[in-house]
């Protein structure tokens, strides 16, 4: 029993690749007048298949195997004609650098780019739906306010999942127990309900648990869900309930990821070193336009906190006349450079950072550190937040994707809720999500959009 299905992304992905496969068929029976022979088909299948991964990973930058992807009905078509055209500019290179094929489809490129993007639109807004068809199953949902309220706004309102909650009980207010749990098993009895989400662990539930066991013992179509698993699978963060020593001990352990560990370190050093070459070498024009801005030194040097609560000095290109170092009321006039907007907006002024990836300081993915004045501000109000200081923080993160986070100010709220992405990542982390978010970042990168 899932809320929503996980195989949905592979599912499309191999909708893609074979819809990528009947496009070229057509293009070349439609070029050609004919249908094509074997070696005309082989000697655009083998160039072609290699394209065929660089175009999946496009879709993926473009968003097309996230998990709302199937309710995008309205901007489907312009998202996929959108990637269809990098797709085939990206081909066209291909063949121009690499001529070894020795074919150069500039007029299959064209009639490709239509068929595809017809029959990829095709698939994902009237065939995939039909694939993906589930009856909604009515569910009894038992939390607290703020997770039950989300819960019940995002599954009751999309079609994709196959739940829909229609009895609500909030653990943090008083309700009648009895008379819950009687409409519980009228619920269940009359086969209106046969899915229970609840918040089992909760000391609250002690009075609706023996109605659960009855259910369980006489009701074998019942499915009981934990609610923290189904808020983990909807939103991709972990609900604060959920959170405590115990949820530490169940779900934190550096032994089963040491490898994890070992390949991330390389993957860093592989991806830093080389890259480190570009804020070397754009060095002294950023030194002159910085000196021309009014900015004395081109490198801000900035305390942050690192694994294992250890202070780390991250390296920036300086954007502003001077360094506060996270010390935002001091009471000095500070402003953003010209040069420094510039580098903001390009996100330029985080190259030096590839420097503290090489010293271990930094991850390429990862929690972003703070400065002290922040974490110890969060310390003290938001319960478990130096558990994020568990594992070396990053350039990007899971958080920085999903979560709002304040700038040159302290945001209670705002963190707390970046807190529960982080904790996610830090529980869920491994190679695939790490290129995952990687892969996510430079698409923000390219749109210019989040901090």
């Amino acid at each position: 029993m899932t809320v929503a299905s996980k195989q949905e992304p592979f599912i499309l992905l191999l909708g893609d690749i074979l819809f990528f496969l009947f496009a070229l068929w057509l293009t070349l029976t439609l070029r050609y007048f004919e249908l094509p022979d074997s070696r005309l088909l082989y000697s655009h299948l083998v160039p072609f298949s290699v394209l065929f991964v660089v175009w999946v990973l496009v879709y993926f930058i473009s968003g097309l195997y996230g998990k709302h992807t199937t309710l995008l009905r309205s901007r489907i078509l312009s998202i996929i004609v959108n990637a269809q055209i990098i797709n085939v500019v990206l081909a066209a290179l291909f063949f121009f650098f690499i001529p070894y094929f020795g074919i150069t489809p500039k007029t299959n490129l064209v009639i490709y780019l239509v068929l595809s993007s017809l029959l990829v639109a095709l698939w994902r807004v009237y065939l995939f739906p039909l694939v993906g068809f589930h009856r909604r199953q009515k569910a009894v949902l038992i939390g607290y306010r703020d997770e039950a309220e989300a819960l019940v706004a995002e599954v009751n309102k999309n079609p994709r999942y196959n739940l829909e909650f229609v009895l609500v009980g909030h653990l943090d207010e008083e309700f009648d127990s009895e008379g819950f749990r009687k409409e519980i098993s009228d619920l269940v009895r009359a086969e209106e309900v046969s899915v229970i989400v609840a918040d089992i662990k909760s000391r609250k539930m002690e009075s609706v648990l023996p109605v659960f066991y009855s259910l369980a013992f006489l009701e074998s179509k019942v499915t009981f869900l934990d609610i923290h698993k189904v808020y983990e699978s909807i939103f991709d963060r972990v609900p604060f309930s959920a959170v405590n020593d115990q949820w530490f001990l169940e779900n934190i352990s550096s032994t089963s990821t040491r490898f994890y560990d070992v390949l991330k370190r390389l993957m860093d050093i592989v991806i830093a070193l080389p890259a480190s070459i570009v804020p070397i070498a754009i060095f002294p024009f950023i030194a002159i336009l910085s000196h021309m801005s009014g900015r004395e030194r081109t490198l801000s040097v900035q305390t942050r906190i690192g694994r294992g609560n250890r202070p780390i000095r991250v390296f920036k290109f300086g954007t502003m006349i001077y360094d506060d170092n996270g010390m935002w009321n001091t009471g000095q006039e500070n402003h953003v450079t010209t040069i420094g907007s510039i580098l903001r907006r390009t996100r330029i002024d985080e190259l030096p950072q590839l420097w503290n990836v090489l010293r271990g300081d930094l991850s390429l993915v990862g929690p972003r550190p703070e400065f002290p004045q922040a974490v110890e501000a969060y310390t003290e109000k938001i319960p478990y937040y130096p558990m994020r200081h568990l594992i070396t923080p990053g350039l990007s993160g899971w958080a920085q994707l999903y979560g709002e986070h304040p700038h040159h100010n302290i945001g209670i709220e705002e963190t707390r809720n970046k807190l529960s992405y982080d904790l996610y990542y830090i529980k869920e982390r491994s190679f695939f999500l790490d290129v995952y978010i990687g892969l996510q970042t430079i698409k923000t990168l390219l749109s210019r959009s989040g901090r």
